[in-house]
């Protein structure tokens, strides 16, 4: 199974109204399969902070999080959602890796 499905797979026990993970990888230079994006809409974050709600998805991927190197969270409650209807885009990378030579 493909990173992005196992992500897909295990933040469905946030029970999403709306989950999208996009690979964002080909924006980096660090490989394959190793940065993500996430949009995700759940009665879950009705009342909670942002901070808290990136710490729910950390919990809920566990140890998935070792395998890839970088996550950009966006976490919504649905009145939220309905509101900015788009996450933002991902800013271009600007390099930096322990891999640009």
């Amino acid at each position: 199974m493909m990173m992005l499905q196992k992500i897909e797979t295990a933040l469905a026990a946030l029970q999403p109204e709306v989950l999208q993970v996009e690979d964002e990888s080909h924006m980096h230079s660090r490989g394959q399969q190793s940065h993500f994006k996430v949009i995700l809409v759940s009665d879950l974050f009705n009342g909670v902070r942002k901070v808290q709600r990136h710490q729910k998805v950390y919990a809920t991927l566990g140890d998935l999080m070792q395998q890839f190197h970088a996550l950009a969270l966006h976490t919504y409650s649905p009145d939220e959602w309905q509101t900015v209807q788009n996450a933002p885009d991902s800013p271009t990378c600007q390099g930096g890796s322990l891999h640009d030579r």
